[in-house]
């Protein structure tokens, strides 16, 4: 390539980059991109959850990991179709996205068959070195040193969205409504603290849960399916890295992370 030609080039994706860089949320994940993303430590007891995306292709698998969760944190579902609710609108901590679309740089025209277009369940990464803390004013997003879990103190959150912003992967939920109204009956946990039009949520591994001895709802609610159906027994495993279930998880099986390149360190990983 001759010098004028890489000059071009050059130039060119710098005065991309500054546009897209130049609006208010934007600059806030650009910036968080820029300023070493990859090279925080791993949390000493770091945590870690491990996805069987073919046993969790299962509907009922999926229905109840997302019963699950919406039950433990009283999540808002019924929030009325109307002309201006889109995507933007629902509030979710797990859910199910196509494999294209949750992997994008695994996927290609021969994906096996079994994978392509499927339903495969998402959460937050709870990153090791995670853009959404860099950029939050208030510190209501923070990474916990002992276990590197990526919370969300949703008192102390403005509503400003630059964790969002910066989250490649989609994993935060504003509050666009009082979020109260729209909480089915059955999912008003009695314990998980409300929370108010105009913050953003996210999935935090239940740190409720694991203060009191137990493990993430969506776990606990693979293991009570599997005591009926042993063939999605460890469609989901979760604890530290050094925990036996995870370790002989990563060890005897092929996993991937989501948009690896990217340095954010995810620590949910997928057998593929």
């Amino acid at each position: 390539m001759d010098e004028g030609r890489r000059s071009f080039l050059k130039d060119t994706s710098r005065a991309v980059l500054g546009i897209g860089c130049g609006f208010p949320l934007l600059s806030a994940g650009c910036g968080a991109l820029r300023e070493g993303i990859g090279h925080d430590e791993v949390a000493p007891n770091q945590l870690a959850m491990v996805i069987d995306v073919k046993k969790c292709l299962d509907q009922e698998v999926q229905d109840a990991c997302i019963n699950a969760c919406n039950q433990a944190h009283s999540i808002p579902t019924e929030i009325p179709e109307s002309k201006d609710r889109g995507p933007k609108d629902e509030v979710k901590w797990i859910w199910p996205e196509e494999y294209e679309h949750v992997f994008p740089d695994q996927a290609h025209r021969h994906t096996e068959k079994r994978l392509a277009g499927k339903p495969v369940l998402v959460l937050c990464n709870h990153c090791t070195d995670p853009p959404c803390v860099k950029v939050c004013p208030t510190k209501a997003t923070w990474k916990r040193e002992s276990d590197g879990i990526v919370m969300m103190d949703m008192h102390r959150c403005i509503g400003c969205r630059y964790c969002i912003a910066a989250c490649p992967y989609g994993a935060r939920s504003f509050n666009w409504r009082e979020p109260a109204e729209f909480i089915k009956p059955e999912n008003r946990h009695p314990t998980y603290p409300q929370r108010s039009k105009g913050v953003v949520e996210k999935c935090n591994f239940c740190a409720e849960r694991l203060r009191d001895g137990g493990q993430p709802a969506c776990v606990e609610a693979v293991k009570t399916l599997a005591e009926r159906r042993p063939e999605v027994k460890d469609a989901l495993v979760f604890g530290e890295f050094s925990s036996p279930d995870v370790s002989s998880a990563l060890d005897e099986n092929h996993t991937v992370c989501r948009r690896l390149s990217l340095g954010t360190g995810p620590n949910v990983f997928y057998i593929v």
